[in-house]
């Protein structure tokens, strides 16, 4: 079991929760009703295994629009972002491969690997260097077995979203190495900077691309996400798909269609209510005697390492007793040592409450 879930499986009810990945918001209204509506109109039975044709032909329409040619033999409804990782990983590695895998990363990307009998190859995302990576270590990491380069942009959980140069240079380097790129872009909507989301998606043939409904409408529990690739590799990957669950829910994915085609309005405002949480807590992170902050651009997350002279785990534990739930960094890999992971996806009322219990445990450790 992961870090964040043991954190969360520890906690008392009462707790401050900034641990979990999860916008505080509801869907929007309309995509309430749209639920609703499809559950009443009688659309409760088994569906298309790769997903419903509206739905996948509006996803594919949006990424030709932004980023590249798509149709709808390029995308596949998937029960969550984390079952397309799951498909994405048993449909490409096979047994003794090696897959590049940021650290810190997200849990699931070293496992997924473990679970097709590949190995995960960590590559680095340091604080030194604003959580981006650097392409001569890259270089050092790839080997003839290297199969696969994993993204993540926005990221859990340094919030760091990844500019078009480096974007560029990650393109340039999967090519020369004839790498597959596999981009989690589930928080691509949820980003601070100036410029326009540059997604993997229409760069180069070989990629897999990873998103979810989760997010941007607040619909983690409905557990409803979609991948895009190459009409090869889906029709491998929708074997899988079909062997793990046969088909996604039907009524989410009409909900889910309404949100793309009218929740635009919704999906802003939650993310502009982001940016001034995100404005907040880096600002109190940083008035905290021993705590170094470099600002997330994107998702909901801050990553702050500290030197208080004990262990991440020990610090977490600690502000847990104070009614504070966060969690420990090394939960996303050996990188993730001396850093904490706060989620911004709480109130500005309870963020507040929370810096004030973290203030006081630095005070009371120094």
């Amino acid at each position: 079991m992961s870090g964040i879930r043991k954190m969360f499986d520890a906690a008392p009810p009462d707790a401050i929760n900034l641990g979990l990945g999860e916008p505080d918001f509801n869907p929007p209204e309309l995509v309430k009703e749209a639920l609703f509506q499809a559950v009443r109109e009688g659309f409760n039975k088994y569906g298309p295994t790769r997903g419903i044709i509206p739905l996948r032909d509006t996803i594919a329409q949006i990424y030709e629009e932004r980023y590249g040619p798509a149709s709808r033999d390029n995308v596949l409804i998937s029960v969550g972002g984390s079952e397309a990782l799951a498909v994405a990983a048993l449909t490409l590695y096979e047994a003794g491969d090696e897959v590049l895998v940021p650290n810190p990363g997200f849990v699931l990307y070293a496992q997924h690997a473990r679970m097709a009998d590949a190995r995960p190859v960590y590559y680095s995302l340091k604080e030194s260097n604003n959580f981006l990576p650097d392409m001569d270590e890259l270089e050092s990491k790839v080997t003839r077995r290297t199969t696969a380069l994993i993204v993540n942009s926005p990221s859990n959980p340094t919030g760091t979203v990844f500019p078009r140069r480096v974007v560029d240079k990650l393109v340039d380097f999967a090519l020369r190495h004839d790498l597959t790129v596999v981009s989690d872009e589930v928080y691509d909507q949820i980003q601070y900077l100036n410029e326009p989301y540059s997604s993997f998606w229409g760069r180069l043939d070989k990629v897999i691309i990873v998103n979810s409904f989760s997010k941007i409408f607040a619909m983690t529990g409905w557990r409803l996400g979609y991948m895009l690739g190459d009409k090869d590799f889906l029709t491998e990957a929708d074997k899988i798909h079909y062997h793990l669950v046969a088909c996604p829910p039907t009524p989410p994915q009409i909900a889910a269609l309404k949100g793309l085609q009218e929740a635009e309005a919704d999906v802003k405002a939650m993310v502009r209510e982001f940016r001034a949480r995100r404005d907040f807590i880096v600002k109190y992170l940083r008035s905290i005697q021993g705590i170094r902050c470099v600002e997330p651009t994107g998702a909901f997350y801050a990553f702050p390492s500290f030197d208080w002279g004990v262990t991440d785990v020990e610090a977490a534990h600690g502000l847990l007793q104070r009614g504070l739930l966060c969690t420990p960094g090394s939960a996303f890999g050996p990188l993730g040592k001396g850093h904490l992971r706060f989620s911004f996806a709480n109130s500005r009322e309870n963020i507040g409450k929370a810096m004030t219990i973290l203030s006081e445990y630095a005070h009371d450790i120094e």
